[in-house]
């Protein structure tokens, strides 16, 4: 049985009168900030999330998200324009949903969708006319029209007519001051015609642009697209990087010089890895999505194998540089690693090349020890660190003080002039003039 379209015109109207209730299951680095900018905007929100100490965090306006300030977010939780909970039942509440939950992958590096389709089931046992439906998580192409769709058909109801569901993937830059939720365009891309005006009319509430695609799964590939863009790239310099130690050259000085050029260069910089939810995951998504269309996307996993290949290059350049200029086996060399997230000023350890150095490294014997201003304790394999403070005594005692992420919260001069040994990946040295220690670049 068809109903009226006048389905449609309802939650347009409420989502115009701000009136709609907003819900969003995942409250991390996508969904937090999401839920703080339709309070902002007027809605009521609800936060759906699995874990208690989040949900407790939330609830007294306390934000774990260094990119949503507790200043933010305090204010709607005091008037109760936002709330969070552990129970997906209030869904049967809300007008809007929105998926921001996480998407990794196996260890065969295949797509783990069981975030999402667990989210997707609460919500289709909820599911009732007149809501939408609105997957962010980064997955690979036709996901929301072969995983989603059909999950949520079991209710009866006809997407586009009695329910709408769409793709508008997460554009989050943690720990980008200039480009916060509000600021970042919108891609959206539904399962119907009805399905895309509606989620663009959504985000318009909240976002300075819209910019509507012909179908969810080109929404989907757009955000794989932007990712593999930037892993590619990094493979390349990483590459660079490589050849020019060979060459007896400096990459950091080559890439100077190549971004004088104002025109067709962009600046990408080597490091020991990536890390973060999406540019090690997004080529490994492509790449299997497109081998059932029985095609290879090699340059994308070509890049993909450079850049998990470096945590393991940087390995080999610390044991050797530790052998010649520290005159001793890696074996009971004393590692002091500056900063583990996988970004600059941010505490995500979320797939960080970091974790892989150091747990080498250990491996083969190294004591690890590390500072990260962000990143108060850190599992490393069996065992918790905790950060340790930078003291000269810490600086000074340690074999080889090894860069792996450039935070801004450390002094980098006071390392020069106390440390022995420094090899940096991050290029975070360049503000020294004349160290007392001896620097190894990538």
């Amino acid at each position: 049985m068809r109903t009226h379209p006048q389905v449609a015109v309802s939650l347009r109207q409420r989502i115009l009168s701000r009136q709609a209730v907003v819900g969003v299951i995942g409250l991390g680095y996508v969904g937090l900030p999401l839920c703080v900018e339709f309070a902002r905007a007027g809605f009521r929100v609800a936060g759906v999330d699995l874990d208690p100490v989040r949900v407790a965090s939330v609830n007294l306006g306390d934000s774990y998200i260094s990119d949503t300030p507790s200043d933010d977010l305090r204010p709607f939780i005091t008037d109760g324009r936002l709330r969070a909970t552990e129970d997906y039942a209030i869904l049967a509440e809300v007008d809007v949903v929105v998926i921001c939950v996480q998407t990794p992958f196996t260890a065969t590096k295949e797509p783990d969708l069981r975030f999402v389709v667990g989210a997707l089931e609460e919500i289709g046992r909820r599911l009732h006319r007149g809501q939408l439906i609105v997957l962010q998580s980064t997955t690979y192409p036709g996901t929301t029209e072969e995983v989603a769709l059909p999950i949520l058909a079991r209710s009866g109801m006809v997407v586009g007519e009695d329910y709408f569901l769409a793709f508008s993937p997460e554009r989050v830059d943690p720990g980008n001051r200039a480009f916060g939720t509000a600021d970042i365009p919108k891609v959206v891309g539904g399962v119907t015609a009805a399905c895309t005006t509606l989620t663009a009319l959504l985000f318009e509430q909240i976002v300075a642009q819209v910019h509507p695609v012909g179908s969810a799964r080109a929404a989907e590939m757009t955000k794989l697209l932007e990712n593999v863009y930037r892993s590619v790239n990094i493979a390349l310099v990483n590459e660079l990087a490589i050849l020019c130690e060979r060459m007896g050259m400096d990459v950091w000085e080559v890439i100077d010089a190549a971004a004088t050029k104002p025109f067709g260069f962009m600046r990408f910089l080597p490091g020991p890895g990536v890390g973060g939810h999406c540019i090690p995951v997004d080529p490994y998504y492509l790449s299997w999505k497109a081998k059932a269309y029985d095609f290879n996307t090699k340059f994308v996993a070509l890049a993909a194998e450079i850049n998990e290949n470096m945590p393991y290059y940087v390995v080999g350049r610390v044991m050797e540089a530790i052998n010649l200029q520290a005159g001793r086996s890696i074996a009971g060399a004393r590692i002091l690693a500056l900063g583990v997230s996988y970004k600059r000023d941010v505490g995500d350890v979320r797939e960080s090349p970091a974790l892989k150095v150091l747990e080498t490294l250990r491996r083969r014997g190294a004591e690890i020890s590390y500072h990260d201003p962000h990143v108060p304790d850190l599992r490393l394999g069996s065992d918790l660190l905790r950060s340790s403070e930078l003291t000269d005594e810490v600086l000074s005692a340690a074999d080889c003080v090894l860069i792996l992420t450039e935070h801004s919260g450390v002094d980098y001069h006071r390392v020069g002039a106390t440390a022995r040994l420094i090899f940096d990946t991050r290029n975070a040295t360049r503000v020294l003039r004349s160290p007392a220690a001896r620097i190894i670049r990538l």
